[in-house]
């Protein structure tokens, strides 16, 4: 049982408690955000939605071990949502009436200025919360969209104008970690209209090469490629980040989702202390289940 109260206010919005799902496999529809709500987490991140279809390959995920342990670090291949953006709306409108006091975040990614500005406008008049603009994705591979954008502040400010001028709820830039200095972008979103800042998303990498086939994995039809990693292993790479811009001048009061690696109360508790008010979860559940956040609350609630 709790014995104290995780509910907060962040951008204007009140959550139940810090913990939500991230923008990925683990939210891909109503079933899957409906049992996190079920189970005790505060708000859900919508896997990413755009006007683009992705076409997912498989297998599409690796992993990183270490003898005698799960996991450490997880590789996956993942697009945005592969649903037509229709039936995704349908699924925030159909959230959102069965769960009107848990928060919803819509995710969405453009390729242009219109595109930003029309999902914007219609994950609003979907029931969603928050909008949190992907900027970082590091599997999309066009260079307008994913985390080419996210390294450019010139387009960052550009499209957090574009959704600002589309709808009027509150809003997160998502950054990348595939970069040296998150301030500079962090900045540039701030002054296209962001509320806020969510970080991190997947860090680029090669997790394992076949041996006998001489390919990086997952190997699909004897290809690979670079490709997003999380995971524990990528929590003090968060903390960084964090870090780097709670001690920014103009960022310091600038509110914080964090992600990267959250999967027990003291992972929690250590974003929380660098300045995170939310904390958004992903690969933990696929590791432990939905159900990871009781045991987060509970912990976080008794050390506060």
């Amino acid at each position: 049982m709790l014995t104290k109260d995780l509910s907060i206010t962040f951008c204007g919005v009140k959550f139940p408690n810090p913990f939500c799902l991230s923008s990925s496999p683990v939210g891909n529809c109503y079933e899957m955000c409906a049992k996190a709500y079920d189970t005790g987490w505060g708000g859900v991140v919508f896997k990413t939605i755009g006007f683009f279809i992705a076409n997912e390959v498989s297998p599409r995920f690796d992993h990183l071990v270490k003898e005698d342990t799960g996991f450490i670090g997880f590789k996956n291949m993942e697009q945005i949502a592969e649903h037509p953006l229709e039936e995704n709306l349908a699924a925030l409108r159909r959230l959102k009436e069965d769960y009107p006091d848990k928060v919803l975040i819509a995710s969405i990614m453009g390729e242009n200025e219109q595109q930003w500005e029309e999902l914007a406008r219609l994950v609003q008049e979907a029931g969603a919360d928050m909008i949190e603009c992907n900027f970082s994705c590091p599997q999309m591979t066009s260079h307008a969209m994913g985390s080419d954008v996210g390294q450019s502040p010139e387009l960052v400010e550009k499209y957090c104008r574009a959704v600002k001028r589309g709808s009027t709820l509150p809003m997160l830039a998502k950054m990348t970690p595939n970069i040296g200095d998150m301030c500079e972008v962090a900045l540039a979103a701030k002054r296209g209209g962001a509320d806020g800042i969510a970080a991190i998303n997947t860090v680029k990498s090669i997790t394992n090469i076949d041996l006998n086939q001489k390919i990086g994995m997952p190997i699909v039809n004897g290809k690979s490629s670079i490709s997003g990693y999380s995971g524990k292993a990528v929590k003090p790479i968060a903390l960084r980040f964090i870090q780097q811009m709670r001690t920014h001048p103009e960022l310091r009061d600038f509110p914080i989702s964090g992600i990267g690696g959250i999967e027990t109360w003291e992972d929690a508790a250590e974003f929380l202390l660098l300045g995170a008010a939310t904390l958004q979860v992903t690969t933990g559940i696929m590791q432990y289940g939905y159900r990871i956040v009781e045991d987060m609350a509970s912990g976080l609630s008794h050390y506060l």
